[in-house]
């Protein structure tokens, strides 16, 4: 008898071939059967009228963390995602040497924009080793997930004050590399690192592993190369790739004798030249024998930006000296008209590159705001309220910042939301060199929605844009990540495999809008939204989600490197 019947839905099995009408039998987590089914079942679900698809596999999420508050890593398995993958950019929070919990909780906060107070509290940070970490987690989360093993938690580990702005000796690197095999025999998943100019630790100091050389890194992905089931991922920086940038991927990518992913590729028309440029650092990896490719979204992304936090304000110009104070010394400096007048003009300097599109102020909207009196300016364009109120709109900006002890949301504009850029983006998504997949869940909490980069793709842009058919776009979700990360029998469905479902109604799926939710521990908020559409998600044969409720089940799969993903084709 099957545990699960679905029945008279469409079913798009994820590799890319056309729909057709058939059933779908579950037995033991696994799918047992497609097409007609031809014995009972324990339950059934009506799919008519409704897609019946793999599980999304969402390869760039910063979970690592809120795994142990959330189990469910919401929002995403509202959007249908039923695997992740986290221990990104270089920043995964094991291995844990003892002193280095207090420095990497900082470092989370500020670089990736989680609430120190939820880090301090919601977190055991009473593991060391990789293995450790990941037996913490088994048993209690929704969905799958598995971990890359991070630059900075190695350099950390392995050389402890030194990791931030030293370079690496000749042992210490010896050291990274034993640590990070080591790790990955423990279950992880492969190897992150990043030279992002924006990752910047709790003291506004470059992260650990942006003072790593080429070499290091070089070393480091070479140890990969007989672990079987690893993967490498690098952030280069932001904008265009310099020839450093574009050797280093591949030199790395040779040495793992893996592919290598990296995020984000933003799609604008304006910067056209600057797209191709760095997809061309797949031609430059493939003429050497490796792989890279870009990880990029299918939506436009605002950012909410605020001086709280301060991620990517802290990249201006003479900013972080500033935005890294203490609080209340941050108001003070705030305050001052000198400070402001030395940011404005850092923020309009060309020394700013990409960031400096941020200094337009007047086009931000202000998206939420705290105190009574800045209430009459919530919803409203930043520089006709600076004008109303007969101020500068940088003045303005940080008149209203200060009043709300700086937690006011300044949303930037949708750049890229016109139809030539929407056209390049059908081109960049259908281009082998780029792979859907880098909504950054899990981080960011106060500035980014791209947690919905699943639905958005599948409404937006398939039904409402046409810039993609429904079998294509499925495929780039599922099939393309699982086989870029080796996952075994995920991805697609057909018989054998694990049962990780998502059935939905592509009439009506997308994603809602988004709202701060106030569920973190310690009392802190986050950006977060549903979805419409998603009748039912199913992570190893065990329903997950029924319309818009995450159930109680916890069948997830703590996903452990040679055991659950295979270098293998």
């Amino acid at each position: 008898m099957l545990d699960l019947a679905i029945r008279n839905g469409t079913l798009i099995d994820g590799t890319g071939a056309a729909a057709r009408r058939a059933d779908l039998g579950v037995r033991d987590g696994r799918i047992a059967a497609i097409g007609a089914l031809d014995e009972p079942a324990r339950r059934s679900i009506d799919a008519s009228g409704h897609v019946v698809c793999p599980g999304f596999v969402d390869l760039h999420t910063h979970y690592d963390a809120q795994a142990f508050w959330d189990p469910t890593l919401s929002p995403s398995p509202l959007h249908g995602v039923t695997t992740v993958i986290g221990g990104n950019c270089g920043f995964s929070i094991a291995p844990l040497a003892p002193h280095a919990a207090a420095y990497l909780m900082r470092m989370l906060s500020r670089v990736e924009g989680m609430p120190l107070a939820s880090l301090e509290s919601g977190v055991p940070w009473d593991w060391r080793s990789f293995g450790e970490y990941l037996a913490k987690l088994d048993g209690r989360l929704a969905i799958n997930a598995g971990f890359l093993v991070g630059h900075s938690a190695l350099r950390c580990a392995v050389m402890g004050e030194r990791a931030v702005g030293g370079a690496a000796r000749s042992d210490d690197v010896a050291a990274m590399v034993g640590l990070l095999r080591r790790s990955v025999a423990e279950g992880g998943l492969g190897f992150s690192s990043s030279w992002a100019q924006t990752h910047n630790d709790g003291d506004g100091q470059p992260v650990p592993s942006r003072a790593a050389t080429r070499d290091e890194l070089v070393a480091l992905a070479g140890a990969l190369r007989d672990l079987d089931g690893t993967s490498l991922e690098f952030i280069p920086g932001v904008g265009r790739f310099s020839d450093e940038q574009i050797d280093v991927m591949a030199t790395m990518s040779i040495a793992a004798g893996r592919p290598l992913n990296w995020n984000l590729l933003t799609v604008v028309a304006y910067v056209r030249e600057g797209v191709e440029q760095q997809l061309s650092a797949s031609d430059y990896a493939r003429a050497r024998g490796g792989e890279v490719l870009a990880l990029t979204l299918p939506q436009v992304m605002p950012l909410r930006l605020n001086f709280v936090s301060a991620f990517v304000l802290d990249a201006l110009p003479g900013w972080a000296e500033v935005v890294t104070l203490p609080l209340p010394a941050r108001k003070r400096a705030l305050a001052d008209p000198g400070v402001r007048e030395r940011l404005a003009k850092g923020a309009a300097s060309p020394e700013a590159g990409p960031f400096r599109a941020l200094a337009v102020w007047e086009n931000m909207l202000i998206e939420e705001t705290h105190a009574p009196e800045n209430q009459k300016w919530r919803g409203r364009n930043l520089g006709e309220c600076a004008r109303e109120a007969g101020l500068a709109p940088f003045e303005f900006m940080v008149q209203v910042a200060l009043a709300d002890d700086l937690r006011t949301s300044f949303k930037t504009p949708s750049f890229g939301d016109d139809e030539a850029s929407w056209q390049l983006r059908q081109q960049v998504w259908r281009d082998d060199r780029a792979l859907i997949g880098a909504s950054d869940a899990g981080a960011h909490l106060d500035m980014i929605d791209t947690f919905g980069a699943t639905t958005s793709l599948l409404g937006p842009v398939v039904r409402d844009r046409g810039l993609l058919g429904l079998e294509e776009a499925i495929h780039q979700i599922t099939d393309r990540p699982a086989r870029l990360y080796g996952l075994r029998e995920r991805g697609r469905l057909a018989p054998g495999h694990h049962a990780d479902v998502v059935v939905f109604d592509p009439a009506t799926i997308g994603p809602e809008p988004v709202h701060t939710r106030h569920d973190l521990p310690g009392g802190a908020g986050r950006l977060f939204g549903g979805a419409r559409g998603i009748a039912h998600v199913l992570v190893n044969g065990v329903e997950i989600v029924r319309g818009q409720e995450i159930l109680d089940a916890r069948p997830g799969t703590v996903l452990r490197s040679g055991r659950d993903t295979t270098s293998k084709p």
